[in-house]
């Protein structure tokens, strides 16, 4: 491997250790090759979504210049100039470009995340669950799981259902955690019609009857959308059921982490503790990934 790529990887590795832990915990349990691989998709994914949520951060392989419009036009365009070309001279792009062509991932599904990336600079909220599902979570969501498979080398193409499942049940949990943080950010991606409903204000930022009600049944929508995901895991060769495996359950417990917060998601960010991740990264090598029971909860 050239130094070049060597530098793109390594840096793939700190983006995603520094700000996708759970990605970062369950690629531990991946081959080497493999991992570098989920390192290099989600940098993709996190370099974009800076440019749209954290303008302020300084990134190399980022452009400074213009409004972030113009940033994510121009991020967008080297990346396809880039996938064209089969390199880059930027470090980061070049590890991208090699792990996506020799994974032979769709450029389709890239076109979709980018068009998804632009939605967030002019959409604040959505309608609908449906809306919000197949209108955004479509290309910021359900596409990482399009672009995983690749790396995870699944026995069947049936498994493209559960690993779309996926990537929604994280970014929705990423929703119900994040509410306070999105206000800050002028975005609500609670559906509308669901906070109508229950009569329901996040603006309010505090937990009321009405708040507990529709949190209860958003977090009742995520962890079938768990339970769907879950179903692929036996589709996956051990090392990549492992991997996988230990994202789900970890990134489920911050709805566990939520129920026990009485659905506060405003006084502080809700976190897995890392002694949690450790325990469960270890027993997934020495005893496998325990299946999470995902059915509704008596009240």
């Amino acid at each position: 491997m050239s130094n070049l790529l060597d530098v793109g990887y390594s840096r793939c590795a700190d983006l995603t250790k520094r700000y996708g832990t759970t990605y970062y915990w369950g690629a531990r349990l991946l081959p080497v090759a493999q991992r570098r691989d989920v390192h290099a998709v989600y940098a993709l994914c996190r370099l974009a979504d800076d440019i749209v949520d954290e303008p302020e951060r300084d990134n190399p392989a980022v452009s400074r210049r213009g409004t972030a419009a113009e940033r994510l036009e121009v991020f967008r365009h080297q990346f396809f100039t880039a996938l064209s070309r089969g390199t880059s001279p930027e470090p980061v792009m070049a590890a991208v470009v090699d792990s996506i062509r020799r994974r032979g991932t769709d450029p389709e599904c890239f076109e979709r995340f980018f068009d998804a990336m632009a939605a967030d600079l002019t959409r604040t909220t959505w309608a609908t669950w449906e809306e919000l599902r197949d209108g955004y979570m479509e290309g910021s969501a359900a596409v990482i799981g399009e672009m995983m498979l690749p790396v995870l080398q699944p026995y069947t193409p049936a498994a493209i259902g559960p690993a779309r499942s996926l990537g929604l049940a994280f970014q929705l949990t990423n929703f119900l955690r994040d509410v306070g943080e999105d206000l800050d950010r002028g975005r609500v991606y609670l559906p509308q019609a669901d906070l109508a409903r229950h009569r329901a204000d996040p603006r309010l930022r505090r937990v009321t009857p009405a708040w507990r009600t529709m949190m209860a049944e958003q977090v009742a929508r995520n962890r079938q959308l768990y339970a769907h995901a879950q179903t692929g895991l036996p589709l996956l060769p051990p090392p990549s059921q492992r991997c996988v495996g230990t994202a789900l359950v970890l990134y489920s417990r911050i709805l566990d982490r939520i129920e026990a917060a009485d659905y506060d998601v405003f006084t502080e960010r809700i976190r897995v503790p890392d002694r949690e991740k450790l325990h469960l990264l270890v027993r997934a090598v020495t005893i496998g990934v325990p299946e999470v029971d995902f059915q509704p909860r008596a009240a």
